[in-house]
């Protein structure tokens, strides 16, 4: 098999690794937002099973086990991309470090899936749990996107500091996306754009961002008081906020300065994803949080994330005298 043929097939399995993930982090949140994180006590099983049994909590129970059943495929496919990249690690541009590393962190997500049940859904957990699944997504997407043949313009290489910097910005949203739903304050602000009719409500931040508070601590429904919620809340806020203004501009200086149609296209995309998880946030407080809503929310993050990897990879192109474009393989064999 020709070399770039390899690395087409190799990409095509993180592909479907990255469709994989997109499907396993919302149905984390809907486990969450079901309240079916503790639907099965143990791990991996359920109740020593498989498969869940019928009975009380039978609901719960299989919304967990739907959602480790992906995960556990997710896995497969990603043992699978490991074995793929060692085969064919002396193929030129076939990445093996990231694979190594992408292989590592889904164990780690395996283990944190445990601690998620043995640990009572502590927010540090929890959130932890969120950020792996998303930086999976993010590197089997990144594995999955062909390099751009061509060199990077002076005015492009000057924004590949911001580039980053967004993808900083992005994953502290994450994050306090994460903080937010593990603590149970969403509802905290049933208003906007005010919250709780008020521009500065009385706030907790002292109590809001202790990350760890001992074990035995049941957080299933939260244990913080409404201040501490409200504080959380709107700082998820200003972080949207910050973090929308960031997006856009950059990709408004990649639509300007961006000397590849492709990258442009990948850049008005941004744009639209940014708009469209502003969209689903403003809609959620609306209508009061429902739950295809606030799953969505986290479906538009995974999205939004994918939008703004596409725009960084696009940012590194490899020298147009350092590759074979694909097409051409494809005429000739």
């Amino acid at each position: 098999m020709h070399p770039q043929r390899r690395l087409l097939w190799f990409r095509r399995l993180a592909r479907a690794g990255a469709l994989l993930a997109a499907i396993v982090v919302p149905l984390g949140a809907w486990v969450r937002l079901t309240d079916a994180g503790l639907g099965c006590p143990d791990w991996p099983g359920c109740y020593g099973h498989v498969f869940p049994q019928a009975g009380a909590g039978f609901g719960k129970a299989l919304h967990e086990m739907i959602h480790r059943y992906f995960a556990t495929t997710l896995g497969a496919v990603i043992a699978a991309t490991l074995a793929w990249a060692v085969a064919n690690r002396r193929t030129r541009g076939q990445p093996l470090a990231a694979v190594v590393a992408l292989f590592v962190l889904v164990c780690l997500q395996g283990a944190f899936g445990a601690l998620t049940v043995t640990m009572l859904l502590k927010p540090l957990i929890v959130t932890s749990h969120l950020l792996g699944g998303m930086t999976t997504l993010a590197l089997l997407w990144w594995l999955s996107l062909e390099p751009e043949r061509r060199d990077l313009a002076e005015r492009e290489r000057r924004l590949r500091r911001y580039a980053l910097a967004c993808l900083v910005i992005l994953a502290l949203q994450i994050a306090l996306g994460g903080w937010t739903s593990t603590n149970y304050a969403a509802v905290a602000c049933p208003d906007l754009p005010t919250c709780q009719a008020s521009w500065w409500p009385s706030m907790d931040f002292r109590n809001a961002f202790v990350l760890w508070r001992g074990l035995d601590v049941d957080y299933d429904g939260g244990i913080l008081a409404n201040p501490a919620r409200i504080a959380i809340h709107v700082t998820h806020r200003i972080g949207a906020l910050v973090t929308g203004i960031a997006l856009i501009t950059f990709a408004l200086l990649t639509l300007a300065r961006a000397g590849s149609r492709r990258l442009r296209r990948a850049a008005a995309f941004l744009v639209f994803a940014v708009v469209l998880q502003i969209v689903i946030g403003v809609s959620m407080v609306h209508f009061g949080f429902p739950l295809a809503l606030a799953t969505l929310h986290n479906a538009g993050a995974a999205l939004l994330l994918l939008a703004t990897v596409t725009v960084v990879r696009g940012y590194w192109p490899v020298p147009s005298i350092a590759m074979v474009p694909l097409g051409d393989v494809d005429r000739t064999h």
